[in-house]
């Protein structure tokens, strides 16, 4: 890791063929709307029809693990299969969030770490707002929400 990057202040995203034009696109929202945040590209490079979901995914939970980033955005055709891939990794905590409250509430109340969306499945303007929710939310520290965290994190 970059000493001068502050790991809360960085952001890795990853998309296979399905979702590369969105990942492009979210990429510079985050850029112009958290300009203090770095954002990690894991891959796709460029759009390639044959690219494998898995193997961009696995990309992203390397760099968190890395300790590089705290938080990934995994975007596939439906982000069902990078949410499944992300998961596969202790510690990560993904979910497909196609809405801005499931991706507040699943940080919230989950201390969700990956949100996965898919990029044949939701439209520039509302896949902007996800992110937008997903990165102002916090992890909130009540007892029940720790409690069930501690849950998650036996399962690793």
């Amino acid at each position: 890791m970059n000493n001068n990057q502050n790991i809360n202040n960085s952001i890795v995203i990853s998309a296979d063929h399905g979702g590369y034009d969105l990942k492009e696109e979210l990429k510079l929202f985050i850029s112009e709307n958290y300009p203090e945040m770095t954002i990690i590209d894991a891959g796709a490079y460029q759009y390639d029809s044959e690219d494998d979901f898995p193997d961009m995914t696995k990309n992203l939970t390397d760099v968190i693990h890395k300790g590089d980033a705290m938080r990934g955005i995994a975007i596939c055709g439906s982000g069902v299969g990078a949410s499944i891939v992300a998961n596969k990794n202790p510690g990560i905590r993904a979910a497909v969030c196609h809405d801005v409250y499931s991706a507040a509430q699943g940080v919230e109340h989950n201390n969700m770490n990956v949100l996965c969306m898919g990029g044949r499945v939701i439209d520039i303007d509302s896949a902007k707002q996800i992110v937008k929710s997903f990165l102002n939310a916090n992890f909130i520290e009540e007892p029940k929400y720790v409690r069930r965290l501690n849950k998650i994190n036996k399962l690793d």
